[in-house]
Parts: C-alpha cells; structure tokens; sequence
C-alpha cells in the first residue's frame, strides 16, 4: 500500500512539472493581425457574414479566405476600417449577407413568456436570463441585436427595439485616471 502510494506520488510530481514546464515553454502565439482585425469587428457573434462569430471571420479575412465586406452589423465603417488596415480597397456591403440596420436589442414581453430556455441556449453572448418554466428577461446592455433568439421563440414574445440614444441617454465617457505623478522636494 505504502508503495503503491509512493508511485502515485512520483507521478503526479512528474506529471506536474512536466506541465508546467510545458506551460511556460510551449505558448500558443495569435497572429498580431488577426487580433487587429478583431478588434475592427462589432463582436456581435451573430453569424451573418457565415462564420459562426467574429474570431473565425477574422482569421477568413487574414487568410483571404472571406472578403472584408460580409459584416452588415459593422456596415459601412467597419468595411472602412478593415480597408484601412488590410490596404484593400473599400466595397459596398455584400447583399448576400444581409443589410445595415440601426443598433437594435431584443426585448422580452414578460407576459407572455413561457420559459421554454430556448432563446437563452440560442443567445451567443449570454445577455438572455433566466430559469425554465419561468420568465425570462434580456440584459440590454449585453444584447448585441443578433436577432439569433427569434426563430426558436415558440410564442413570438421578443420583440426587436432600435436602439435611441438621445441627449437624455447619452453618458460622458469616463475620464482615464491620470498618470502617477512624483511628488519632489
């Protein structure tokens, strides 16, 4: 039993610092463009330029696999910017992937919610809660207006709202806290 014990021991530390070598010496490096380009996109995660979210559309436009204008939640801008930063030439949005729209989020008609959990499951950014056989309700601020919560919705109670931001809405961006200063005497 004691030797038993023992082997089991050697091997979990051999197994340990096998890893954590592995894990200071083996890094998986991102490519420096693909995270750029990424950063250019609206992280919407909707599916419409036919990748399954924004990373994978990224790397099909750093591979030049996917064109730089099947974004419709990024619309015009955002085919704009990926010009700018690939040195490609500008293209109007392809049609194929749908059509620029305003910002939208879903909203929830409580009422009439029957917590079937389905839009939840379908929501790519987790802004849908909560719990089955009861009502569910969208966090608006996590909503990225993908609409991918509409088709599994058995009773049609979401509904799609345009985003207004009026003067009464608007908020100051924070300022950045300033740099450390040195006090000298």
């Amino acid at each position: 039993m004691l030797a038993a014990t023992a082997i089991l021991t050697a091997l979990g530390l051999a197994f340990g610092l096998g890893l954590g070598w592995a894990s200071r010496r083996l890094r998986v490096m991102t490519d420096p463009v693909v995270d750029r380009i990424d950063a250019l996109l609206p992280q919407t995660q909707c599916g419409q330029c036919g990748l399954p979210g924004c990373r994978p559309y990224a790397e099909a436009i750093a591979s030049e696999e996917a064109d730089i204008n099947q974004c419709p939640p990024g619309g015009e801008a955002g085919i704009r910017a990926l010009a700018d930063l690939l040195g490609r030439e500008a293209k109007p949005l392809n049609p194929e992937n749908g059509a620029e729209k305003p910002k939208t989020v879903v909203v929830i008609d409580e009422q009439n919610c029957i917590g079937c959990t389905l839009c939840i499951q379908a929501c790519p950014v987790d802004a849908i809660v909560g719990a089955p056989k009861l009502m569910h309700t969208v966090i608006a601020s996590e909503c990225t207006g993908c609409d991918l919560c509409l088709p599994p919705c058995p009773v049609d109670c979401i509904d799609v709202v345009e985003v207004t931001q009026g003067i009464g809405k608007w908020v100051s961006p924070r300022p950045a806290s300033p740099p450390f200063l040195a006090v000298t005497q």
